[in-house]
């Protein structure tokens, strides 16, 4: 579950619990989802219009409910995961943030350089929230009773939120796959269930690997949708559109066909490869997303959204979560439940110590 440093809260080392050794080949356990649809329209109906009644103050408490059904129909090995995050947390992290938006946004009307200078000391800030964003998450999921944690430092923070994204922006994006295998690295390297660390060995050639594929589709579509409306305008007749003109509009209709094509795909191919390259102490993951099948449910729920005014919003997103989730097995290498049991012997009470330190989220 997801499922993106020198001042960190650290717990005391401790030694990985001991469990049965791994059998010669490891057991293959599916992820469920047993939500439904009618079950979360209900939660996101009631969700939206407290929301708007309060003026998006109810939209921390929202969230907490939201996290928490799709977290406790989230299955495996017959047990549910849980979210224990509070509101008010939520409400002081997006407060905050809107404070310092609302600050950036007054000082451009009185100084550029005022404004510049207030910039920078967000873009110091930034990458701290984050960090304990991250944090607050971690500490306030659980599995069989258990917490998970992010131990991830300041330090390697500011290269993942703020060195990485500037130098993607200073080389035209040519850097954004690196940028983003280096934040999958440190989110999941720095993740731990217990006292048993998360790892994650996929490289930035693999991340280079889906973003060149998700661009050449891109390219490839809007080429094609060009050149057909290129061939379209020359056989029509002179006076009603020019070939270059017809050309141009189906070259913007082919961007969005691409983006409608491409968008599953990409999501489907990098679920794929994080999670492929993802271990947790002796056992691994295996994710199985087809991009054509992603694409259908993309393109249903788009549809039945349409048809719905939008009411169809809360199963569309039971559709598309259940497809993902349940395109997950965890191989397991040793017995599960006496896996969770030696790491709550070894973690006692510090995982509750942890929850109350980092009491903020920004939302991530």
């Amino acid at each position: 579950m997801q499922q993106e440093d020198n001042n960190t809260f650290l717990a005391p080392p401790l030694a990985t619990p001991a469990v049965p050794a791994a059998a010669a080949s490891p057991r293959p356990m599916r992820f469920e989802f047993i939500g439904s649809g009618s079950e979360y329209f209900r939660i996101w109906i009631v969700n939206a219009l407290l929301t708007i009644v309060t003026l998006g103050i109810y939209s921390a408490w929202a969230k907490v409910r939201t996290m928490q059904y799709f977290y406790r129909n989230t299955r495996l090995d017959g047990a549910s995961f849980d979210y224990h995050g509070r509101a008010t947390a939520i409400l002081k992290g997006r407060a905050i943030v809107f404070g310092m938006a609302m600050l950036f946004q007054l000082s451009s009307h009185v100084s550029l350089l005022l404004a510049l200078a207030l910039g920078l000391a967000l873009a110091a800030v930034f990458p701290l929230l984050l960090v304990r964003s991250l944090r607050f998450r971690m500490a306030n999921s659980s599995y069989r009773g258990l917490r998970f944690a992010f131990t991830g430092g300041d330090a390697q923070a500011y290269k993942v939120f703020l060195l990485w994204p500037v130098l993607t922006v200073l080389t035209l994006y040519a850097l954004a796959p690196l940028a983003h295998q280096r934040f999958k690295q440190y989110q999941h390297d720095n993740t731990r269930f217990g006292t048993a660390p998360f790892g994650i060995s996929a490289t930035a050639g693999g991340f280079y690997g889906v973003y060149l594929r998700a661009f050449g589709m891109m390219v490839a579509v809007v080429a094609l949708t060009a050149l057909a409306g290129s061939l379209l305008g020359a056989q029509m007749s002179a006076g009603v559109a020019s070939p270059s003109a017809v050309s141009a509009v189906a070259a913007v209709i082919g961007f969005y066909i691409a983006l409608l094509a491409v968008g599953p795909f990409f999501m489907a191919r990098l679920q794929n490869l994080v999670w492929n390259h993802t271990t947790l102490a002796p056992h691994a993951f295996r994710s199985e997303v087809k991009a054509s099948r992603l694409l259908f449910i993309f393109v249903t729920n788009m549809i039945a959204n349409v048809l719905t005014l939008g009411l169809f919003l809360p199963f569309a997103r039971v559709r598309s979560m259940r497809y993902r989730i349940e395109s997950m097995t965890m191989l397991v290498a040793a017995p599960l439940d006496a896996f969770v049991a030696g790491e709550t012997q070894q973690v006692g009470a510090l995982g509750d110590a942890a929850v109350d330190w980092y009491d903020i989220d920004i939302a991530l």
